[in-house]
């Protein structure tokens, strides 16, 4: 079992972020003021291209640790972030760029690549999640969330599908090809957001990712626009969620 250790601290505005790695995977962590109760842990994936101290990162993490006290943690995925790439990854995202800049679409390039991302990412975050409760604020029976779009969303449906820890999870935008299936073996509370003029993903793509779950409990997001035109709002609906899932009461700012 791979220890967890702290590199570097700092904090601010009632919210401490702390550097660590894992097994040599470097990740953040973010937490309310030292001396809060023991909380819930929510685990984020960031999105392609970016990383763990990304702004949408920094962003949802705020609302989570000072909206409702939880702990926030993120690492890079394989070939970002302080991560280095491979020979494979340079290749990958040489032909993503190849496509983008011809006008042919990204969808089969994103959705090969994001599997493989996955295949290594899935087990770096359970050991990540080990690591974590072993921490007294968080500890081994808290309950822990998933919260990834895009590439978050690749990475953490095949996590979720297999880690019973998770308890509640918030995807969306991203391929069905070879997520339905895991999909179906996920049965937790999720939130799905989607854009409905995604020039990317098409309506009926994610509408089938979004079916496929086997929860009881699923909520479809759709909102007008592009890509990468997600409201922020729904950050705040994602806070709601998890408050209501991981059993905290959300304080609203100041």
């Amino acid at each position: 079992m791979h220890s967890l250790q702290f590199t570097a601290e700092s904090s601010s505005d009632g919210m401490v972020e702390r550097d660590f790695t894992v097994g040599g995977v470097p990740g953040v962590l973010w937490s309310p003021a030292p001396g809060a109760d023991r909380a819930p842990l929510v685990l984020m994936g960031h999105g392609g291209g970016n990383h763990k101290k990304h702004p949408a990162m920094a962003g949802r993490a705020r609302l989570l640790v000072t909206g409702c006290g939880f702990h926030v943690a993120v690492i890079d995925a394989p070939a970002h972030g302080d991560r280095p790439r491979t020979a494979h990854d340079e290749q990958e995202i040489a032909e993503l760029y190849r496509a983008r800049a011809a006008g042919e679409p990204e969808g089969p390039i994103v959705v090969r690549y994001n599997a493989h991302l996955a295949e290594l990412a899935v087990p770096e975050w359970q050991a990540t999640l080990d690591a974590l409760q072993e921490l007294p604020e968080i500890g081994a029976d808290g309950r822990v969330g998933y919260f990834g779009i895009n590439m978050g969303t690749a990475i953490g449906i095949p996590l979720v599908a297999i880690e019973p820890r998770i308890t509640a999870a918030v995807f969306g935008q991203h391929w069905p090809d070879v997520l339905a299936e895991k999909a179906r073996r996920i049965t937790v509370p999720i939130e799905f957001d989607m854009q409905w003029d995604d020039e990317h993903i098409p309506r009926e793509a994610a509408l089938a990712l979004f079916d496929a779950f086997a929860s009881k409990e699923k909520t479809l997001h759709a909102n007008a626009g592009r890509h990468k035109e997600l409201p922020r709002f729904e950050a705040d609906s994602a806070v709601r969620f998890f408050a209501r899932h991981l059993g905290r009461a959300v304080t609203p700012p100041a």
